[in-house]
């Protein structure tokens, strides 16, 4: 009985254990984990597209969700107009883009983020601390920056992504995205 009970006990610690570290998961790593574990050589429900183009939707997926609550963030605390204009744009036009990307994912049978990453958690903790001036230098600043990345990993994911359709999707997301990054850049110049 004494061993039946210290094996429960070893057994019930190590669920708690492993329950534990996968809270503190990021909600990309968890899509890609679970993306991965799709494998399309057996019967059931398997992922349609490859490896790298699963990932790429989950960081696209993950951009687009943390562009929309920044753009929340600075609807309400930005001063500048021109910065809150550019704020309602990036809610309006990436919430678009994000439901565009869901179904695309629902069809390839492709997991996304269920929430943003930590990465952008922090980021997004960070810049809520802001006020006034410096919230808007700091929020314009990293609009520039990601739209930069964005951009960038949107023209390689033209050029490299194996599935048509979503390719497609990022053909003719790319012109938002250097629209985006033209009109931050112009508000950034103008706030110097």
């Amino acid at each position: 009985m004494k061993k039946l009970n210290v094996t429960l006990m070893i057994a019930l610690s190590a669920l708690m254990f492993q329950a534990c570290n996968s809270a503190e998961k990021d909600s990309t790593e968890t899509a890609d984990s679970v993306n991965m574990e799709k494998d399309t050589s057996v019967a059931g429900p398997g992922i349609a597209v490859v490896e790298d183009d699963s990932k790429f939707v989950v960081d696209a997926a993950n951009g687009g969700m943390t562009e929309v609550e920044l753009g929340k963030l600075a609807q309400q605390k930005a001063t500048n107009a021109k910065v809150k204009e550019f704020a309602s744009m990036m809610v309006m036009d990436h919430s678009k883009a994000n439901e565009e990307l869901m179904a695309l994912a629902k069809a390839k049978n492709i997991t996304l983020p269920d929430s943003v990453s930590s990465e952008s958690k922090s980021m997004m903790k960070s810049l809520s601390e802001k006020t006034g001036a410096d919230f808007d230098k700091a929020y314009v600043n990293e609009m520039v920056d990601d739209h930069k990345k964005d951009v960038s990993k949107f023209e390689s994911a033209s050029k490299n992504l194996k599935d048509p359709e979503l390719k497609a999707f990022v053909d003719k997301t790319l012109p938002v995205l250097k629209g985006h990054l033209d009109k931050i850049t112009a508000i950034k110049d103008g706030m110097k």
